[in-house]
């Protein structure tokens, strides 16, 4: 449906007041109740100014609905919310109310409550409105209605602005083409390059390698406020494949090139992008910024920025330790491990036995890797105190060794996120925990408190240090530093990662909840949901809009953000979850865990 939210005007009050009483009368009150209810429910011509009076309107159907923001900063009120029968359930009253928000925040308001109809108090609550408890109604004595507040927070000048300029984004997910750059690419990244919905917290447009679910944006859309979004998918699947375009398709988004360089290799979605005028016209045309996954000097020719030669030059592991180390004696609240490079996997054995003789613990790195990949810890595991060297076996290539930070202070994983903006400028987003099973990083969550505030201030110090650093190098965009608490409660950092990761994504949907439902979010980016079965589309979309009726009856948000991998060998399903409490977010993942496991029963028979 094409919608238009506009200021209504003084000459449609009466037609305004019908709407209302339609939109009531849609809940089964008889008549007696309605012509009780008609006084306060009128409309007059003086009020549409004064109570900032909107109207959603639709190219075919004319006005669909009605909402008011009233009142005086800093507290107001949501007064009306009414939607025409006809269009209940086509997102209208999800709009006025995201607009009616947006406004407020605008405006200064920093509360607002909602006198619900009991009938549409679960749909406030869906929206992020929290029950403060109940009001007499207005018109008929005894009546009590629910009573909700919602609280706003500013729209930030901080790290959000400098991130997009608070514009829509055009998001590129070429997470395979950033790590060619430095490899051989993960099986997974194709399924990974979902997370590119979350490179902002409002996209306009995505690219993605693979094709995904018709309806996954709205999926993910919806619960965020994100209105339209264009997306191309199928960039770098055969020709014939679901989501492959043909050329003369309009397929898409975003440059300022036009032909790629022949000896450029690597990074296959954006040379896809590339190679397609008609897409490059479209990106072109719209204007937004461009924000991939990480850069390549295939991104490069697409904005138009120069890639600098040192830019990327910390995503090493061997060089973020030496950084590390130089950083170190300005931060006596961090502790560096120690790192051995050795020349010769000969060498790296000796080593690994000489330290284990003594009963130490090794990590054993690749220099460049995502995700824990290219990463072994080696105990002791034979006799006399030999590590067995083949049991894990150790990284291919050239490896660093590092001393194991050994502790149980909880939280053990934690990293700080960054951005360097085109000026050089270092801001701070946050600090969040990791979920790490071994070295495999598998989610993370931000929120109040998760961090305990010293380990959060040092780990933000040293981070935003870290940041000025690789500034200098010309680095720009995001960043993130990772570190594990050891037993003496200080946090070790131990790589840098320059692109966007996967706690980003939990920052991005923190900022856009807080900012369109209010209050003070905690999200959890979860990557890896084992399926009981492979799921079609029909049925994947089905499970998904049933297991999100299921977390909203909890007061959470569910977003699912891997979805192509729910059909592959292994099925599985990535998703962010979001409440406003930390209880009902453990048990929004119980609940999750626990439907995609039950997702084995849809096939099963009886008999």
């Amino acid at each position: 449906m094409a919608m238009r939210i506009r200021p209504a005007r003084t000459d449609e009050a009466a037609a305004l007041t019908e709407l209302v009483l339609r939109s009531k009368a849609h809940w089964g009150y008889g008549a007696e109740f309605l012509a009780a209810c008609r006084e306060e429910l009128t409309i007059r011509p003086e009020d549409i100014h004064r109570r900032r009076v909107v109207v959603a309107e639709d190219a075919d159907s004319g006005v669909v609905g009605v909402a008011s923001l009233e009142g005086t900063a800093p507290e107001g009120s949501l007064g009306l919310c009414f939607v025409e029968p006809a269009a209940i359930s086509r997102g209208v009253g999800r709009a006025l109310y995201f607009h009616v928000t947006g406004a407020a925040r605008e405006l200064g308001f920093a509360r607002l409550t909602i006198e619900a109809d009991p009938n549409a108090e679960p749909f406030y609550r869906r929206m992020g409105a929290r029950p403060v408890g109940s009001t007499p109604a207005g018109s008929l004595a005894g009546r009590e209605l629910p009573l909700l507040e919602v609280r706003l927070r500013p729209r930030t000048e901080g790290w959000t602005q400098a991130w997009t300029a608070g514009r829509r984004a055009v998001h590129l997910g070429n997470v395979a083409g950033f790590q060619s750059q430095f490899g051989p690419v993960s099986p997974q990244a194709t399924h990974y390059s979902c997370l590119a919905a979350f490179l902002s917290p409002h996209p306009a447009v995505l690219v993605l390698p693979a094709a995904v679910p018709p309806d996954w944006t709205d999926l993910i859309g919806r619960p965020l406020g994100w209105g339209p979004v264009e997306v191309y998918d199928g960039l770098t699947e055969p020709p014939g494949r679901p989501g492959g375009q043909p050329d003369s398709q309009p397929d898409g988004p975003m440059a300022r090139a036009t032909r790629p360089a022949p000896e450029a290799q690597g990074d296959t979605l954006t040379r896809a992008v590339l190679s397609r005028p008609a897409l490059l016209r479209r990106l072109n045309s719209l204007d937004l910024p461009l924000l991939p996954w990480g850069r390549t000097p295939a991104v490069a020719e697409l904005t138009g920025v120069p890639l600098d030669p040192e830019a990327l030059r910390y995503e090493s592991k061997r060089a973020s330790h030496e950084l590390f180390t130089r950083l170190a004696p300005d931060h006596p609240e961090i502790r560096v491990p120690e790192q051995w490079q050795p020349a010769t996997r000969r060498e790296t054995a000796r080593l690994l036995r000489r330290r284990a003789r003594v009963g130490l613990t090794t990590v054993v790195k690749t220099e460049h890797g995502a995700g824990g990949s290219g990463t072994v810890v080696v105990r002791d595991q034979g006799r006399g105190g030999l590590p067995r060297l083949r049991r894990p076996p150790l990284p291919r290539g050239p490896v660093l060794l590092e001393e194991f930070v050994a502790g149980e202070t909880e939280p053990r994983d934690v990293t700080f996120d960054g951005l360097v903006d085109a000026d050089g400028r270092v801001h701070g987003v946050g600090v969040a925990v990791m979920d790490v099973l071994g070295t495999a990083y598998r989610g993370a969550t931000v929120g109040p408190g998760v961090v305990p505030p010293a380990l959060a201030e040092a780990v933000a110090r040293f981070g935003a240090a870290v940041g000025e650093r690789i500034a200098a190098s010309g680095h720009r965009g995001w960043y993130d530093v990772d570190f594990v608490t050891g037993s003496d409660g200080r946090p070790a950092p131990t790589e840098i990662n320059l692109r966007m990761t996967g706690p980003s994504v939990a920052f991005m949907v923190k900022a856009r909840l807080d900012e369109t439902r209010g209050g003070d979010h905690f999200v959890r980016s979860v990557d890896h949901v084992p399926l009981g079965a492979r799921l079609p589309g029909p049925a994947l979309s089905a499970f998904l809009r049933e297991t999100t009726v299921r977390c909203a009856g909890i007061e959470a948000v569910l977003l699912p953000s891997i979805p192509t991998a729910a059909f592959a060998p292994a099925p599985y399903l990535g998703v962010v979850l979001a409440a406003h409490t930390r209880e009902r977010l453990d048990a929004a993942e119980a609940l999750v865990r626990t439907a995609a496991h039950d997702t084995g029963r849809l096939f099963t028979t009886q008999g």
